[in-house]
């Protein structure tokens, strides 16, 4: 079904006497255009185009068609909006919080949101973290029946191969996301998610089967994304993507990957000092892992329930949840989720250091970390993390040589990231050698990480 505008489209009656395109010759060439992108069903002629002109605006992906036919024709990059056919209504920035009722209500607000995005609304960029966004899409996604998601009707023919395509993109996504940090890729993952997956969630045609795979990729890639905003501690963005990828595992019946979206939300209500939203999100994670059998999940989940304790300043219920952890990830099969598999011995040690510091455990701390640092290589984010939370460890403990030492090595580290979680673990060291930051050695780090990292005086301190 199109949208009609109140009036006449000028923007692409102006391209059109531009070009100097026919009627007939710019229906053709689109038609073309869609035709190499795997869209074989279309069907424009000049009575197409007239109808364009008076406003219609046709259905998805046809819109990018003709945006890319003109800038192949005129040599310079032109929109959609360059087009006259830019979406009439915008939505809502606080409605992607929200879980939606339908799939189709998903893919729209996953539209919305990517393109807002990449337009950089500073009303979405500079959002807040909302402390009940988490908590009813949680609760709504447990409680909520299998819904419903009929065979596709849409104009391109997608199966098993254009599934793996996708899945195959994001983990090359999250290779390159974990050796650079969020900022350096986050923008072409949101450009691959808007501009060639959620087209498909509404305008494909496919087996039932197929469709809730797509919707569990497209899930994993909004998964990514929401990820990436987080690294960038972007955190109000972080959860409407976060949110929308549970959206999509709901409707894809995707239980484990669920589970996986709403440990991230505990993951993020953690760094932004939410135990108890952090302790409810992970125990959302816990009851998905029972569902369908993943210890590994239930083992991570778990350790962030464990992280919730220790900021609360429960050793009790922290070891107590660290116990069960232990037993769980010892039930760990062979073959987990691919999006699953960095969660090892070296990550699980990495998550319990994290539970010793916020208690002020020295010692405790200094142990895990240096077991989190047999990690695998291509973790490079990760291995600064850890690099700082070990000169945490030495700086609990009183040792300051040690922990400069380590210090300098994880400034090196967080250097070559675009990752403002990164800067943010260097300046909770900082906040860790308070008490020695009149020594020598101190005094000399400080004045380092501070002249390797400008951003360290501009963010706010996360314990």
């Amino acid at each position: 079904m199109t949208r009609r505008p109140r009036q006449p489209n000028e923007r692409l009656s102006a391209l059109i006497d531009e070009t100097g395109i026919s009627h007939k010759g710019l229906a053709a060439r689109v038609v073309k255009v869609g035709k190499a992108k795997g869209y074989g069903d279309l069907r424009y002629n000049h009575s197409s185009v007239a109808r364009w002109l008076r406003g219609e605006i046709p259905r998805e992906p046809t819109p990018a068609l003709i945006a890319e036919t003109f800038s192949t024709a005129l040599g310079r990059p032109v929109t959609v909006a360059d087009v006259g056919m830019a979406r009439q209504q915008k939505t809502s920035v606080d409605a992607a919080l929200q879980l939606p009722q339908r799939p189709s209500d998903s893919a729209r607000l996953l539209e919305a949101l990517s393109h807002d995005d990449l337009e950089r609304r500073r009303a979405l960029l500079g959002a807040d973290f909302d402390i009940a966004a988490f908590n009813s899409a949680a609760l709504r996604w447990i409680l909520a029946p299998r819904t419903a998601l009929p065979a596709a009707t849409g104009s391109r023919a997608i199966g098993a191969a254009d599934i793996e395509d996708i899945r195959e993109a994001t983990r090359a996504f999250r290779v390159l996301d974990n050796r650079m940090g969020g900022g350096r890729i986050r923008p072409t993952v949101v450009d691959y998610l808007h501009g060639n997956i959620v087209p498909l969630l509404n305008g494909s045609r496919c087996t039932e089967e197929i469709r809730r795979a797509l919707f569990s990729a497209a899930a994993e890639l909004a998964h990514l994304a929401g990820w990436q905003a987080y690294d960038l501690e972007w955190h109000g963005l972080a959860q409407r993507y976060l949110v929308q990828a549970l959206s999509m595992a709901r409707f894809a019946g995707d239980h484990a990957l669920g589970g996986e979206i709403l440990a991230a939300m505990s993951h993020q209500a953690l760094w932004v000092s939410r135990p108890d939203q952090a302790m409810d999100m992970a125990q959302a994670a816990q009851a998905a892992s029972r569902r369908v059998g993943q210890p590994i999940l239930e083992t991570e989940s778990l350790v962030m329930q464990a992280n919730a304790h220790a900021i609360l300043g429960d050793a009790g219920a922290c070891s107590n949840a660290l116990k069960q952890a232990s037993v769980t990830f010892e039930k760990t099969g062979t073959d987990p989720p691919l999006w699953l598999r960095y969660f090892d011995q070296a990550y699980l040690a990495a998550r319990i250091a994290h539970c010793f510091r916020a208690l002020g455990q020295g010692r405790s701390t200094e142990k895990y970390a240096l077991q989190s640092l047999d990690m695998d290589d291509r973790f490079i984010r990760g291995k600064a993390f850890n690099v700082a939370i070990l000169a945490s460890g030495y700086a609990l403990q009183g040792e300051t040589e040690e922990a400069c030492a380590k210090g300098r090595e994880a400034v090196d580290r967080v250097v070559m990231l675009h990752s403002a979680r990164a800067v943010t673990y260097i300046r909770n060291l900082l906040l860790d050698l308070a008490q020695q930051r009149d020594t020598e050695e101190c005094r000399e780090f400080t004045q380092y990480a501070r002249l390797q990292l400008p951003a360290l005086r501009q963010r706010a301190l996360h314990r």
